[in-house]
């Protein structure tokens, strides 16, 4: 499974080390503001399994980040095909980071890094990204990456109850051809 580095990040796969950090972080619900509710602990240790699972069998997923310079973990960004029962299908880049790490840039670089393995090793023709309507940080996350959003594709995501104001969801894609050079 390979590492993804950036000139701040390392995009690795997870460690026991991790859990309580990702843990707390999905526990908060700050961070859990756009999901439909925080996550226990058995919940949390849950997702880590399959996210590794899915990086040792693939190779790719999401993986743990950590910051280069300190080995500190600060969350998760990567690649993981889109669920059964959305209205499309693809391959979506996500992150999520703990809150004290926001304001840094480090979704966008972690996200670049994963968008960049998708197309120059994966060979995927599209990645797209997925959030509800709402969350003005990651759809800004999703501009800075080249990303286009079409209002066309908005739908309500069936895993979120009706009337919830986090139902309504978009998408945002980007083909390998409208790529920027350098990802940007």
């Amino acid at each position: 499974m390979p590492e993804l580095r950036t000139d701040r990040l390392v995009l690795r796969g997870w460690r026991a080390c991790d859990l309580d950090p990702w843990a707390a972080m999905n526990a908060d619900p700050v961070v859990r503001e756009y999901f439909p509710e925080v996550l226990t602990r058995a919940q949390s240790e849950a997702s880590v399994s399959r996210f590794q699972a899915d990086l040792d069998r693939r190779g790719w997923g999401w993986w743990a980040v950590e910051i280069a310079a300190t080995g500190e973990f600060i969350g998760f960004a990567g690649l993981d095909p889109v669920e059964d029962g959305m209205p499309f299908t693809g391959v979506e880049a996500g992150w999520r980071l703990a809150r004290r790490t926001w304001g840094h840039g480090y979704a966008t670089e972690a996200a670049r890094a994963a968008v960049t393995h998708a197309f120059e090793r994966l060979a995927l023709p599209e990645v797209l990204a997925v959030t509800a309507a709402g969350n003005l940080r990651s759809r800004a996350v999703m501009d800075r990456l080249g990303m286009r959003y079409d209002p066309a594709e908005d739908f309500d995501d069936p895993e979120i109850p009706e009337g919830s104001p986090l139902r309504r969801s978009v998408v945002y894609r980007l083909r390998a051809e409208d790529r920027r050079p350098g990802g940007r």
